[in-house]
């Protein structure tokens, strides 16, 4: 895990204080900026499920909150997977939230509570994403025109 201890020990802090008191299974993530910050973020959990926030999702929090607008990097910490046999990996909307602020050749360290990591690159994990320049529209006033496509 050379090279991203760093990531590892505030992703494995911020997992100590996660709040999963449902699914008991916490996650912390840490990200560094292009100008080399590192915000981290815990899942936090609640009793009306889909309005929890996961730990990627609170780590970009904390980055957008600190001035930063550009992952370099993403560690995300959690339980093996229920088989034991791989480790947890971003859902598909923090892939997308992921790839607001970064782009395909972006490492994503997939981590376990035994510090076992595997890195893969974003476009890997969300091969087809969409973002703000695919939302833009064709003309000045930023409206898409389907018509034209």
């Amino acid at each position: 895990m050379d090279g991203i201890s760093e990531l590892f020990e505030q992703a494995k802090q911020a997992r100590a204080r996660a709040y999963a008191p449902y699914s008991r299974f916490p996650v912390g993530a840490a990200l560094r900026t292009s100008s080399g910050a590192i915000f981290a973020g815990a899942n936090v959990e609640n009793a009306a499920y889909p309005l929890g926030v996961c730990a990627e999702t609170s780590a970009i929090a904390a980055m957008i909150a600190g001035g930063g607008r550009e992952i370099a990097e993403i560690l995300v910490l959690g339980p093996r997977t229920a088989s034991g046999k791989g480790r947890i990996a971003p859902c598909g909307a923090c892939r997308q939230r992921i790839s607001e602020f970064a782009n395909g050749s972006v490492l994503v360290y997939l981590a376990d509570e035994r510090g076992e990591c595997s890195r893969h690159l974003l476009s890997e994990l969300l091969p087809h994403a969409f973002g703000p320049d695919t939302l833009k529209g064709d003309d000045a006033t930023g409206v898409a025109d389907v018509r034209k496509r």
